[in-house]
């Protein structure tokens, strides 16, 4: 449990709990054959290094020291509660100090730290259920969930959904595992072949925390909006509120500013993973055009009505955007300038796309190879 100058702000320990005791069962299996599962996710896992880097031709001379954990779904809420804590803690301090001077503060004053833990719990329990692989960037060791040894993150495989997800879309188990192995492995090889990636990424992040200006009162609202969504609870009839997302508290010009190279440095990575395992596919996974076909169909209509519901709530269809348009700039570019023009994106954070070049491939190509445009 954190607290927080004498005031617990979350009560972290409960939103394990919550989210553990509410999250659905994964898929029947048996315990050899769920053995079976994890076993052949650490060996994709494993060879997936090799598929990557050859392909990427990046960290071909880098040794990774983080570790795969394979998880179940109660054992990826616990890694990302721990991710939570560490990242938010600069955003809880500022609420804090807020609290005692803001109509907000009483209301989180009676609400207390064990609700908010049991909302975020239920919201937890949603997502855990969906993930399917994860690399923990800022992830901080515990006793059961290790790091790498020099500051790196974990790679996480979530078993339960990978097997639910394979069975839902009738594909070949065998090539669906090694597919998602290899967009986590791609992410790992991201951070691990670009030193400053890292450092980058969470200064920017705190930069936006420290930016923000929001009302103690509207997040917990936010929070508790999205688990009644959840629950059922938003009265019959009742409209959202224009689909605003969690991530849409931007206050000031200056969060927006930094929201924006947000949205096209993660744009970058995820469309980069997405076009990497895609790439790799045909040489590994045999049925790679079937994978992604019909799980492109499924990302794109959800599970339910509700699901779609959560997703917009939550910010998880700017999620998907994020992967359809970094994938389309990875490989506009790759096409322009080659696989290695491509990777003179990973030379500093200045040669990173911005928002505005994700869109127009030829507008980067342009400023860092320095041709004019076609």
């Amino acid at each position: 449990m954190t607290s927080i100058g004498g005031a617990e702000m979350v009560d972290w320990n409960l939103a394990v709990a919550t989210a553990t005791r509410l999250v659905r069962p994964g898929p029947e299996v048996s315990r050899d054959e769920a053995r079976a599962v994890v076993a052949e996710l650490r060996r994709h896992a494993k060879s997936s290094e090799e598929h990557v880097r050859g392909f990427t031709r990046m960290g071909t001379d880098v040794t990774h020291d983080t570790p795969v954990l394979v998880v179940d779904r109660p054992g990826w809420v616990r890694a990302n509660v721990a991710g939570f804590r560490e990242i938010l803690r600069p955003l809880l301090e500022k609420m804090q100090e807020r609290r005692g001077n803001s109509a907000g503060g009483a209301v989180l004053g009676a609400v207390g730290g064990k609700v908010t833990g049991v909302e975020l719990g239920m919201l937890l329990s949603f997502l855990a259920s969906r993930v399917l692989g994860q690399y923990e960037t800022f992830a901080p060791a515990t006793r059961d969930l290790p790091t790498g040894e020099n500051g790196g993150g974990r790679l996480l495989l979530v078993a339960p959904n990978i097997v639910h997800v394979e069975r839902e879309l009738d594909v070949q188990p065998h090539d669906f595992r090694l597919w998602v192995c290899l967009h986590e492995e791609t992410h790992r090889t991201q951070f691990s072949a670009v030193p400053w990636l890292r450092d980058h990424l969470e200064g920017e992040i705190q930069a936006f925390l420290a930016e923000t200006d929001v009302d103690p009162t509207t997040v917990l609202e936010r929070v508790r909006e999205a688990a009644q969504t959840l629950a059922g609870g938003r009265p019959e009839g009742e409209e959202d509120d224009g689909g605003r997302s969690l991530v849409e508290l931007v206050q000031t010009p200056a969060q927006r500013e930094v929201l924006g190279r947000l949205t096209a440095v993660m744009s970058l990575l995820e469309g980069h993973a997405d076009f990497v395992m895609d790439g790799v596919g045909p040489d590994v996974v045999p049925t790679v055009s079937e994978i992604r076909e019909k799980f492109q169909q499924r990302r794109a209509k959800g599970a339910s009505r509700l699901d779609l519901a959560l997703r917009k709530l939550l910010g998880l269809d700017a999620k998907l955007r994020q992967y359809r348009d970094g994938e389309r700039f990875v490989a506009a570019v790759v096409d322009q300038v080659g696989m290695d023009g491509f990777n003179r994106v990973w030379t500093s954070p200045n040669t990173l796309p911005t928002k505005a070049e994700l869109a127009k491939p030829a507008e980067w190509v342009a400023r860092v190879h320095h041709t004019p445009e076609a």
